[in-house]
């Protein structure tokens, strides 16, 4: 099975660190280029070092639509991936732990950085051919399960999934997808805060808390790596899921399954 992009420019939020990072190199594999956004100058100037030519970065905060309208204005664009998020630093259980202050700042970044993101890429996502365009957002299975160990995060990947689908459905006409993936647990700067947030650091190593969560919650029994999400990235995107939209995947080691 072929997966070359050759030609074709993805933009990815969130493309310094963690997820994102793993599907910029995922998708310069492929042959695309990459557009690739994010609030860190040093990490977006590292990711182009690695393919100078291919690879564009512009610094710029989603929660921000005129930023990152200017920052795609006149860019060729086939494929957007919504990856940047952030977690509240705090641990529900139960949720009134939290302020409902504490949601805010979590559902600007979370949920309207990719409904920014999404509004912002429309124009060039409109031009020209569109059957091989495609959107992908990054979702959570913690949007799936009402996880309470961050409520604002859950409750905002919950939406984005749900955006998903509407967005799906109206760019369908256009031959553009829209699809959703859902991370179970991967060993990632957010998932270290969440460790750190919780009551179990004050007792135990992040190594030691991650390997009993992990075999607590995924019937596999291991744990997620980021180029499992860049390779799923690829295959989204091209020729091979011109079928796949409005669908929510879940790579999660059987965390989230539904009857």
């Amino acid at each position: 099975m072929t997966l070359s992009l050759a030609g074709q420019t993805v933009a990815i939020t969130g493309a310094a660190r963690g997820i994102g990072l793993a599907i910029a190199r995922s998708f310069l594999e492929a042959g695309a280029d990459v557009l690739a956004l994010d609030l860190d100058p040093a990490a977006l100037a590292d990711l182009q070092k690695e393919a100078p030519d291919r690879v564009r970065i512009h610094t710029v905060n989603v929660a921000d639509l005129a930023a990152l309208r200017q920052a795609v204005d006149d860019e060729q664009i086939d494929h957007v991936v919504c990856a940047a998020a952030i977690g509240s630093g705090k641990t529900g259980f139960p949720f009134w732990n939290l302020d409902p202050s504490d949601w805010a700042r979590v559902l600007d970044v979370t949920l309207m950085g990719v409904v920014n993101t999404v509004h912002a890429c429309v124009p060039a996502l409109l031009k020209a051919e569109t059957k091989r365009k495609s959107i992908l957002i990054l979702s959570s299975v913690a949007g799936q399960i009402g996880s309470q160990t961050d409520p604002p995060y859950s409750a905002a990947k919950a939406a984005v999934i749900n955006f998903a689908q509407l967005a799906a459905k109206d760019f369908a006409p256009y031959g553009i997808r829209v699809n959703a993936l859902s991370p179970g647990m991967v060993k990632t700067e957010l998932n270290r805060a969440v460790f750190a947030a919780s009551k179990e650091a004050s007792t135990m190593s992040y190594e030691e808390w991650a390997d009993e969560k992990i075999r607590r919650v995924s019937p596999l029994g291991r744990w997620q790596e980021a180029s499992e999400f860049g390779a799923m990235a690829v295959f989204l995107a091209s020729d091979h899921a011109r079928n796949l939209t409005g669908q929510t995947l879940n790579v999660d080691g059987g965390q989230v399954m539904h009857s």
